[in-house]
């Protein structure tokens, strides 16, 4: 499903909003601007997003393309982490997954304490209108143009049937807290891009979701204005508790999220933690790894390689290309960690000679 698709999927949705509402149960409390407590959903030991083994293929008649091969991850409650990756590696299969636009051909997915891959077209609809927001790389896309900042931000509360004078204090409410309480009575057309974009991240928060997903939310945007899309993420996440995930090329937002996850090929490769403060010593640990303290840009960051659950370790191409690693690899433990050792005594293509057959022949000559 391409971007366009799933933006008009949406409005879909929106425009079915009135018929719903006929047939759906009693509307919930629209919740508090700051620090509001999201739904009454439980939490999987305080993860947010759990992915296991989840996998995604596309069929047309003569292509088989498998744009998820098994991903695994976890992001706690509370969280805000970046995720990254080349085109193609499978971050838009994932985030489509995630938003309930999308449903996996094999695996697990639980997102705020809803299985994805179980639910229908109305749970779905549920889903997306109360447990998830979504913030999509083109500004205007985010938007009704027609409506005002203050309208948009209030619609999703309307198609949840939240009352008129609610829904107008919380749209003002959410608007000031991101900065663009000026814009409360412009139409998309009369605001700046970073202004759009931090209007779309309000309305994402309107029905108070337990994550908050952004693609790309920085990626048209002159860097003046992605440093205050960022700072309204970091407001949803620190001030609203909302678990965030942002899909991202921008190099300078992955630099100041204290977790970035790496997709490769449709899995999971590596994941780097930043800490704040000096790089301890081997073997120790500095720091206690809080959101805050990641922000500070003095720190420090330790890229991780995934394991998954069944131990499989997948290798940085960097690593397998420096040492020739290719084919199978020699393990030996040692202490306090795992040796990783390249196959040098079998043949490859490119023809090395076996080391200890020439010594052998050595001691013979």
């Amino acid at each position: 499903m391409s971007a366009a698709e799933r933006k008009n999927e949406i409005r879909r949705d929106a425009a079915r909003g009135d018929a719903d509402r006929d047939s759906a149960g009693p509307a919930g409390p629209v919740g508090p601007v700051a620090g509001g407590a999201g739904p009454a959903a439980p939490r999987e030991a305080e993860q947010a997003i759990v992915c296991e083994q989840l996998v995604r293929i596309y069929k047309t008649d003569a292509l088989e393309v498998q744009a998820l091969q098994g991903l695994d991850l976890r992001v706690a409650a509370g969280e805000l982490t970046a995720l990254v990756g080349a085109s193609g590696s499978g971050k838009s299969t994932l985030l489509a997954i995630l938003a309930g636009l999308d449903t996996p051909t094999a695996g697990s997915v639980r997102v705020a304490g809803h299985e994805l891959a179980g639910l229908d077209y109305r749970g779905r609809l549920h889903y997306r209108r109360s447990s998830v927001g979504f913030v999509w790389q083109n500004p205007a896309g985010n938007l009704l143009p027609h409506l005002t900042a203050a309208q948009n931000v209030a619609l999703p509360m309307r198609l949840n049937r939240a009352p008129r004078t609610a829904r107008r204090e919380r749209a003002l409410a959410l608007l000031d807290s991101l900065g663009v309480a000026h814009c409360r009575d412009r139409v998309p057309a009369r605001m700046s891009g970073g202004e759009q974009q931090r209007t779309a991240i309000a309305t994402a928060l309107a029905n108070t979701p337990r994550v908050l997903l952004a693609d790309e939310p920085t990626g048209e945007l002159d860097c003046e204005s992605a440093e205050t899309v960022f700072e309204g993420l970091r407001t949803a996440n620190r001030d609203h508790g909302v678990t965030v995930l942002i899909v991202t090329h921008d190099t300078s937002i992955a630099g100041q999220v204290r977790r970035t996850v790496a997709i490769r090929d449709g899995r999971t490769s590596t994941e780097t933690l930043r800490r704040g403060g000096e790089a301890p010593a081997a073997g120790q640990t500095a720091g206690d790894g809080s959101e805050h303290e990641a922000e500070r840009l003095g720190g420090y960051a330790v890229e991780y390689a995934m394991v998954d659950r069944v131990g499989r370790l997948q290798l940085p191409r960097e690593f397998t290309e420096s040492y020739g690693i290719r084919d199978r690899v020699r393990l030996t433990r040692e202490p306090g960690h795992v040796g990783v050792w390249p196959d040098q005594h079998e043949p490859t293509s490119r023809g090395p000679s076996r080391r200890a057959d020439r010594g052998n022949e050595d001691e013979h000559a």
